[in-house]
């Protein structure tokens, strides 16, 4: 493998790709960090698979620039080639062959002799929990297994950069945390990982730093933390004991906190997001004076927090579009996104 390069991983600069009347990238500037996980958040269509596939030598962009650790993805494909590897949202596995024979492929495609090869598959399907399955045809693996495998498969040659694209969706929250486990190691060794998600909670564990993405350009970026500080000082959090008292505590909250206060699908749950950067101490001043106003007003409380706001509510904050969380498919189906289109 080539020797490690200094510098940016990844460097776009107004990045455009148009696909008849669709401008998937409109302008899409990106510095990621060699060494890390960088997260790419946005809505289905916002340009998350385009970029990706631009970046990996798979599309010609229609105007700007994109360097791969100082490589031209234009000039220069064959140096950007060899330091990638792609798993894309769905398995790119032989379903009929096993796990066993689609690693032993692969690797014998990247040029491993016959007994590195078999080494190699060994090795990899042991650290990924496959070798009880390793001779099962692929057609017969869950989900879970399925996507391990594919990503066992993007780094039999370990590459410098890693493309992650919606890697868990579909996947239980078991077979979820196994895949980040496998993207923890994989960073740990040196690989940088550039993941796309639609998972608020996936970008918050695996991420050091995220970009927002929306209609092709990116809307926000920084570390969770910046963003999460972004759209307000905190979240105030309240269940009620008695889900009729609900109107009565959203007057007092919202006069309370100056605030629009969200009525949670729970019957008796609250949200408020405490407006002003930086104010924390302010916010935190608000959110007793709330309490205190509903236990005046006769209004019982089970729980009250004040908390930093979720990415959740930075990206509804920032795209107004509704996310998943919760281990399940995303509510859009990925085959209406502009992935499909190209």
């Amino acid at each position: 493998m080539s020797e490690r390069a200094t510098g940016p991983a990844i460097e776009t600069s107004g990045l455009i790709k148009i696909f008849g009347k669709n401008r998937a990238l409109d302008g899409l500037d990106l510095t990621v960090p060699a060494g890390t996980v960088y997260g790419v958040l946005g809505p289905n269509g916002a340009g998350k698979t385009t970029a990706v596939r631009i970046l990996a030598t798979l599309l010609r962009p229609d105007g700007g620039e994109a360097r791969v650790f100082g490589h031209d993805v234009l000039r220069d494909p064959d140096a950007v080639r060899g330091r990638v590897s792609l798993t894309g949202q769905f398995a790119s596995v032989d379903e009929d062959m096993t796990g066993m024979e689609n690693l032993i492929l692969i690797a014998r495609l990247l040029g491993y002799r016959k007994p590195a090869a078999r080494d190699r598959t060994g090795q990899l399907l042991e650290a990924f929990g496959l070798t009880d399955a390793a001779d099962r045809q692929v057609k017969n693996y869950s989900g879970g297994m399925r996507r391990r495998l594919d990503i066992a498969a993007s780094i039999l040659s370990t590459p410098e950069l890693l493309f992650l694209d919606e890697p868990t969706t579909g996947l239980d929250p078991r077979s979820r945390n196994q895949v980040w486990d496998i993207i923890r190691i994989v960073v740990a060794q040196g690989t940088t990982v550039l993941l796309t998600t639609q998972y608020l909670d996936e970008a918050d564990r695996l991420a050091g730093r995220i970009a927002v993405i929306d209609h092709g350009k990116v809307i926000a970026e920084g570390t969770p933390g910046q963003l999460k500080a972004s759209v307000g000082a905190g979240s105030v959090h309240v269940r009620l004991r008695d889900a009729s008292q609900r109107p009565g505590a959203e007057r007092v909250l919202s006069k309370a906190l100056d605030a629009p206060v969200q009525l949670e699908a729970d019957p008796v749950a609250l949200t408020a997001r405490v407006a002003g950067e930086g104010i924390e101490h302010a916010a935190a001043e608000r959110a007793a004076r709330a309490l205190s106003e509903l236990a005046a007003a006769g209004i019982t409380v089970d729980d009250f927090s004040l908390g930093q706001p979720s990415l959740d509510e930075v990206f509804l904050a920032l795209t107004g579009a509704p996310t998943r969380n919760d281990g399940l498919a995303p509510i859009d189906n990925p085959a209406t996104s502009e992935e499909t289109a190209a």
